[in-house]
């Protein structure tokens, strides 16, 4: 670990630092692939059933890992520092160190360190990393889907290339050629329309997939005569896009960037919907302010109080409690913060105000009586006592 000797940190400190790091990158590591298989099970179908290359899915499902890591630091970091501490409390390591004269700062401060490291990565993520990971990833997914409905038709079977479009094709060759075409399509409800061709071809453009049909016809259903309107055509194009909107489709609020969300284009955003990425913008800024109060309070769970032989548990376990309801109290002022967004302000105390009520009850009298022996042997103070 050159770079903590680097900046000239304590023996003690870069023994525990080192620790914490290593376990905060390995539980975080850990957590986040096992997130990251669970939500990839939705893209396995297209490797099983459509021949999507290997390759190709971890290049897909790896954009989304950012997000994943982004949401847990938080909770990582707390679990983390209250593990090595508590580790350190239980071998009697805290109290050989207190008994050597070190002060609960001193003790605290390679946790601090360590939250204060995820805390510059989780602002990162969550600035920089994530909008643009998560862009890339909504443009590959609609490029894939949209190229899949191309290559995964099949011989004599009735394929549903979108929910509103379904396609038959009597034979295919490798070049994409088809024979005896059949599409059903209801794009459009009020104009739901049966083609028949005889023979097309596959093609991409501007990765859309299209279908160039020749020598066949396109039956519509008169709704107001109940006619049947038939028009033959030599040529005709069919797009098997997912969407015919989703080239000019909606950005997620996690694609945009906090000047986006802030300031949101009107003409993409709806007004009902401003709340929203206001509170998404000042949800990325606050949580990693978050990392800082998880740590204080692991820490006086730890650090506050003397040995008792039940204390090891009910302190960590008031620390994990505080937690859950800290994220749920949290996550109960965004959603009223999304209605009103007068309450914006009180996601910044839910962040801060832990830390600063953490900070006190661990360093408070430990400054006060510095600052009280500072004054008492000063020696302004010392010539008015003679």
């Amino acid at each position: 670990m050159q770079f903590f000797t680097f900046l000239r940190l304590p023996m003690i400190d870069r023994y525990i630092l080192r620790q914490l790091l290593i376990a905060l990158i390995a539980t975080t590591g850990g957590l986040a692939a096992l997130i990251w298989l669970t939500q990839s099970l939705r893209f396995v179908s297209l490797v099983v059933e459509r021949g999507l290359s290997l390759k190709v899915f971890l290049q897909l499902t790896g954009l989304l890992i950012p997000s994943f890591v982004a949401v847990i630091l938080p909770i990582t970091t707390f679990v983390v520092v209250q593990f090595i501490y508590q580790r350190l409390d239980g071998d009697r390591e805290i109290i050989v160190m207190r008994a050597a004269g070190i002060s609960s700062f001193s003790l605290a401060r390679p946790g601090l360190i360590c939250s204060i490291i995820s805390m510059i990565f989780c602002y990162l993520l969550n600035v920089w990393i994530v909008p643009t990971s998560y862009h890339t990833f909504r443009k590959f997914e609609y490029k894939i889907r949209n190229k899949m409905a191309a290559f995964m038709l099949e011989e004599g079977v009735f394929t549903n290339a979108s929910d509103n479009l379904t396609v038959y094709i009597k034979s295919k060759d490798s070049n994409g050629n088809l024979q005896g075409i059949l599409i059903e399509d209801d794009r459009q409800p009020n104009n739901k329309a049966t083609i028949l061709a005889e023979r097309g071809n596959l093609v991409i453009l501007n990765d859309q997939p299209q279908v160039v049909l020749f020598n066949g016809s396109r039956e519509v259903i008169d709704h107001k005569t109940g006619r049947l309107n038939i028009l033959n055509f030599e040529r005709n194009t069919i797009d098997l896009s997912s969407n015919r909107n989703d080239a000019a489709r909606s950005r997620d609020a996690t694609e945009m960037s906090i000047y986006e969300l802030l300031h949101p284009d009107p003409e993409e955003v709806a007004n009902k919907d401003y709340g929203k990425l206001a509170v998404e913008a000042h949800r990325r800024l606050t949580s990693p302010l978050t990392i800082i109060s998880f740590t204080l309070i692991a820490l006086v769970s730890v650090l506050k109080g003397s040995f008792a032989r039940f204390g090891n548990i009910l302190r960590p376990l008031a620390a994990i409690f505080t937690i859950v309801g800290l994220l749920a109290a949290s996550l109960i002022m965004q959603n009223l913060a999304s209605r009103n967004t007068n309450l914006i302000f009180l996601m910044w105390i839910i962040a801060i105000l832990p830390g600063i009520i953490a900070g006190v009850t661990l360093f408070g009298s430990e400054m006060m009586a510095k600052l009280y022996h500072n004054a008492s042997f000063h020696p302004s103070s010392y010539s008015r006592k003679l």
